[in-house]
């Protein structure tokens, strides 16, 4: 960030364009929200395109487009990419937050073909977004490229290996590309969530209060993270207001892995 950058400044997005994968969930939408107000032109990437939360940007004000991309598929990230590219001519932003449903169950318990899936899409996913954007946010003049992974990426979870593991590969895989396009003035980052207020809680315990009965003790803060908490993270990732800032994790978890 320039010295002579004022506070304001350094947050705002204005005449970037940002991809968000997994724009249709909790944690995506909420992301999605806070860089058009931000002034980013968005795409919103999902399995489905998320077409109410384009059109919610829109009515407020802003640009967005929703996509409809599996980004464990190369054809279909690359087209994802290249529709907002004839959409916007560039890309600053890449945020891969594009997640699945997780069974519980030990490794005994989980089956290969639910263990690859999980991997395919937070990890292969997040490798094949940020291949198919990474040319374009070079050609921009460099960028931000935040991989969502959460609190679980550095502590154990029953029942979670494969979600355990496949966030932890995040964390890896942002510090390896990090190193290797800081010549291209592309930072690459983590944005690790506790749990958040979001469907998922909801399809993991049943209803919000179990989940919140359930997980609020395990903050320090002794409540759920909300996902506008998760989108500001990310926008401090996604701007200038982090330029000094790759190859490292920011856990914004309430106080989870402090005990």
């Amino acid at each position: 960030m320039s010295p002579n950058t004022t506070l304001d400044a350094a947050f705002r997005l204005d005449g970037k364009v940002a991809v968000v994968t997994g724009a249709g969930g909790g944690i995506g939408s909420a992301i999605a929200d806070v860089l058009a107000r931000a002034g980013a032109r968005v795409a919103c990437v999902d399995l489905r395109a998320p077409e109410d939360v384009a059109a919610r940007i829109r009515s407020e004000g802003g640009q967005a487009v929703a996509l409809a991309c599996d980004v464990s598929d190369e054809k279909q990230t690359v087209a994802a990419v290249k529709s907002t590219l004839q959409t916007w001519s560039a890309i600053h932003v890449l945020v891969n937050g594009a997640s699945n449903d997780d069974p519980t169950g030990d490794i005994t318990v989980l089956k290969p073909d639910e263990w690859a899936k999980i991997f395919a899409v937070h990890v292969t996913g997040a490798y094949l977004m940020s291949r198919a954007a990474l040319p374009a946010i070079v050609a921009a003049g460099g960028g931000s490229i935040i991989h969502i992974a959460s609190q679980m990426a550095r502590v154990g979870a029953r029942g979670r290996p494969g979600y355990c593991a496949a966030k932890g590969a995040l964390l890896q895989l942002a510090k390896a590309m990090a190193v290797d396009h800081a010549d291209d003035n592309v930072r690459v980052n983590t944005l690790s969530p506790g749990a958040t207020q979001t469907r998922r809680m909801v399809l993991r315990h049943g209803d919000m209060e179990d989940a919140v009965r359930y997980n609020a003790p395990k903050h320090l803060l002794n409540r759920l993270g909300q996902p506008m908490e998760m989108a500001t993270a990310a926008l401090f990732l996604a701007s200038e207001a982090s330029s000094f800032m790759t190859g490292t994790d920011l856990l914004v978890d309430g106080g989870y892995t402090a005990f």
